[in-house]
C-alpha cells in the first residue's frame, strides 16, 4: 500500500519483524503456537512486501496475482482449519483481506490505490471495521498473562502467549493502515 514513504517503511519494518517472530514461534513446544505461527509468518511477510513504497520498488505485473493466489490458498487452509475452532476465522478474514488488496493493486492503473474518488468501497469499509474492532479487543486482552505457579521451566520466546497476542495485534494495526490507503 503505497502512501508516504516514511510510514510505508515503518509498516514494512513492523510487518517483517512480526513475520520473523512468528517464524521463531514455529519452534515452540506448544502445538497450538506452532500451528498458528506459520500462517501468521506468511501474513507478516506478505504485508511487508505489499507495504514497500512504490518509490522504492515497483513489482512486476505478475506479483499481485501471485500474492492473490498465495493468500487464497492460505484462506482455504484457514477455512479448513476453522472446522476445529472459530479462532481460525480471523486468519480466514486476514487472508481474504490480503487477496482483496492484491487484486485491487493488480487491477488499478499504474498499481496505485485510488478507487476513483467514489468514497470507501463497501468491502474496504467492512474490513476496516473488523480490523479496528479486532485491534481494540486485542489491545484490551494484551493485559499481561499471569504466570502459572509451578516449578516448570521458563517459557521460551516462542511459547509466550502475550508476545503472540502482541504479534497479532501489530499485524491487525498494519492491516488497518494498509486498508486506509485503499
Amino acid at each position: 500500500m503505497h502512501g508516504p514513504a516514511s510510514s510505508g517503511w515503518l509498516l514494512v519494518a513492523l510487518c517483517a519483524a512480526t513475520g520473523a517472530y512468528c517464524l521463531l514461534r514455529m519452534r515452540s513446544r506448544v502445538e497450538e503456537q506452532r500451528s498458528a505461527a506459520g500462517g501468521e509468518a506468511l501474513m507478516g511477510f506478505g504485508m511487508a512486501v505489499m507495504a514497500v513504497p512504490a518509490t522504492a520498488f515497483t513489482p512486476p505485473a505478475w506479483a499481485w496475482p501471485a500474492q492473490a493466489v498465495v493468500f487464497g490458498a492460505a484462506g482455504l487452509h484457514a477455512l479448513w482449519a476453522a472446522r476445529a475452532g472459530a479462532r481460525h476465522l480471523h486468519h480466514l478474514i486476514g487472508a481474504g483481506a490480503m487477496v482483496y488488496m492484491a487484486v485491487a493493486m493488480a487491477v488499478s492503473p499504474g498499481h496505485t490505490h485510488a478507487h476513483g474518488g467514489s468514497g470507501v468501497p463497501l468491502l474496504t469499509g467492512a474490513l476496516l471495521l473488523y480490523f479496528v474492532a479486532y485491534v481494540l479487543v486485542a489491545g484490551v486482552r494484551l493485559v499481561p498473562v499471569t504466570a502459572v505457579a509451578g516449578g516448570g521451566p521458563a517459557p521460551g520466546w516462542g511459547d509466550r502467549p502475550e508476545l503472540a497476542r502482541a504479534c497479532r495485534l501489530s499485524m491487525a494495526i498494519g492491516m488497518v493502515a494498509m486498508l486506509l490507503t485503499m
